[in-house]
């Protein structure tokens, strides 16, 4: 195999990696939200407009973590400039 096929296919690899863990993470960040909310909505429910106003700003901001994984491993997928440099500089 070239050197550009075996950095396509490590970036592939990372690519994997990394969105399967940054979406594993956010998942269990979430969960653990809803639990903590769905515990404090039980110990007070006249606070019930608040904690789900702060609640569903944690998990959209916590999403927005795994839309970035998402954008950053498309990036390396299709887009990545270091395998633009390695096709050129090839012989």
């Amino acid at each position: 195999m070239s050197d550009v096929s075996w950095f396509a296919l490590l970036s592939t690899i990372a690519a994997m990696l990394g969105i399967a863990i940054g979406v594993l993470l956010p998942a269990l960040a979430m969960g653990r939200a809803i639990s903590s909310a769905l515990e404090a909505l039980a110990r007070q429910p006249e606070a019930e407009r608040s904690i789900m106003r702060t609640l569903f700003i944690g998990l959209a901001m916590i999403e927005s973590l795994a839309i970035y994984v998402l954008v950053i491993a498309l990036i390396i997928l299709f887009r990545n400039p270091l395998l633009e440099y390695l096709l050129e500089s090839a012989p």
